[in-house]
């Protein structure tokens, strides 16, 4: 499947000078879902209709990493796009994309790092537009560098999220167990939006995602008809 972030990675690819030499990447790894083909995700991609949309701009190397799940809300969210983030530069696709008068853009980043005028903590959508939430990945302090050197995002709200749940994400684990991971973050989002299908299912899918990608690091067993899997089964498409 081609996607927002797979483009971007192909693109990312061309232009590198080097090989990239990220943990765990010299292992063979399949194209589609960027797992060690004995423990392929292709068969679990799920479909879900979703009336939010996704703009992920992305830090220099994340569209590489194999742990990246910008990947998965891409492979859900059919209106996700994708774009690489610069310092001194911006893709005019994007402020493109944030001047279409379809889309109500929430940029997403705590609210203790904003001004208040700035921060909303609930999605109010307009008459005759959809939501359309922008996701800084990157790390921590990559996303708060990102936050701050981008002029182009300063006049649109801020959706400052507060879930109570603590981060079940462990494949690059942050310091703090309140930082999501993108798609968790992406979950949330459709959730406040009243996408709660979407929700539900790209956390589903992050949970396999997560279950395969520790499973072939560690050369583990898979169980199709465990928790995990059955919870997403309903939303893969039949043949």
């Amino acid at each position: 499947m081609s996607h927002a972030v797979s483009r971007l990675r192909t693109e990312r690819l061309a232009r590198a000078v080097r090989p990239f030499l990220n943990r765990g990447s010299r292992a063979e790894r399949c194209p589609g879902c960027r797992v060690i083909p004995e423990y392929c995700l292709c068969a679990w991609r799920p479909t879900v209709a979703a009336r939010s949309a996704m703009c992920l701009l992305m830090h220099d190397v994340e569209p590489m990493k194999p742990s990246n799940t910008g990947w998965l809300i891409a492979d859900v969210i059919k209106d996700t796009t994708a774009f690489a983030w610069s310092r001194t530069e911006v893709d005019p696709d994007l402020l493109t994309l944030l001047a279409d008068p379809q889309w109500q853009p929430y940029i997403v980043f705590p609210g203790e790092f904003v001004a208040p005028e700035r921060v909303v903590s609930e999605v109010k959508v307009q008459e005759g537009k959809r939501p359309l939430f922008i996701l800084l990945d990157g790390t921590w302090s990559e996303a708060r560098k990102m936050f701050r050197k981008s002029p182009y995002l300063e006049h649109l709200p801020v959706l400052s999220l507060a879930p109570e749940q603590l981060s079940r994400y462990t494949l690059r684990r942050s310091k703090r167990d309140d930082h999501f991971c993108t798609a968790e973050v992406a979950a949330l989002c459709l959730e406040l939006a009243e996408d709660a299908a979407a929700s539900e299912v790209l956390d589903a899918y992050l949970d396999v995602f997560s279950t395969h990608y520790m499973a072939a690091k560690f050369q583990l067993p898979l169980d199709p008809e465990d928790d995990v899997h059955t919870r997403l089964a309903p939303y893969i498409p039949t043949v």
